[in-house]
């Protein structure tokens, strides 16, 4: 038997075909394992406001087509409006108040694992929220087992590095509601406006006065003329 050298040529072309391809591994898993997310478009709002949030997804469990989402809605959410869509059922659960704690949307068929698939619903974030970064815990079901996408991130813990996280959204400061409101500088400006108008009218009536006047000057200077003619006619 044939014993092949490990400093041999063909043991290299071996060891570099192996690492290349353990490298081509690696380098698509993790594009991979970081798209096997649910994710939440956009991931910012501003605190006052309601702002319309998708919740996205493009795998199953472990392959296994998905039949419903979870969605909790997390403390400094006033209020949340589920968006009818679609191929999906929608319920929800209230608390005291009125205001959702979870809407569940429910799909009319599986969704396959490996298709791209969303729901929305528009939220209405509290102004005690600005600042702070809301997570959204989704359980996400499939006709075999489930994913709950829960997990958040602690102090210095990078978010990609959790298994399954929760969609977070970044709350900014309110946004400035300045020039909507009604002041005396508002006030003003109707009657500076009507002041220019009639302004703009007097102007554009003075020639024609002028004009008039003109007119009414000459009839007077040849109805003299015509006078004068005649009295020395009679003359």
């Amino acid at each position: 038997m044939t014993s092949v050298s490990p400093f041999s040529p063909v043991t290299r072309t071996r060891r570099i075909v192996i690492g290349s391809a353990a490298g081509l591994a690696l380098a698509l898993g993790a594009p991979l394992a970081a798209s096997a997310h649910v994710h939440v478009d956009p991931s910012t709002a501003s605190a006052g406001g309601s702002q319309t949030l998708t919740f996205s997804f493009s795998h199953g469990c472990d392959g296994s087509a998905t039949t419903a989402l979870l969605i909790d809605i997390p403390e400094g959410v006033g209020n949340a409006t589920p968006a009818v869509q679609g191929g999906w059922t929608i319920t929800r659960e209230a608390g005291a108040d009125g205001v959702p704690t979870r809407v569940i949307y429910t799909a009319e068929t599986p969704v396959e694992d490996g298709l791209k698939a969303g729901v929305s619903m528009d939220v209405l974030f509290d102004e005690s929220a600005a600042g702070t970064s809301i997570p959204f815990p989704v359980t996400q079901t499939c006709v075999t087992g489930e994913t709950a996408w829960t997990e958040i991130a602690e102090d210095g813990e990078d978010p990609h590095d959790l298994e399954a996280p929760a969609p977070v959204v970044e709350v900014g400061e309110p946004t400035d509601t300045a020039g909507h409101g009604h002041d005396e500088a508002s006030d003003e400006e109707p009657a500076a406006a009507a002041s220019d108008t009639s302004a703009a009218s007097a102007t554009e009536a003075d020639p024609v006065a002028r004009w008039l006047a003109a007119g009414a000057l000459l009839a007077g200077v040849a109805a003299l003329v015509v006078a004068l003619v005649r009295g020395r006619r009679k003359a």
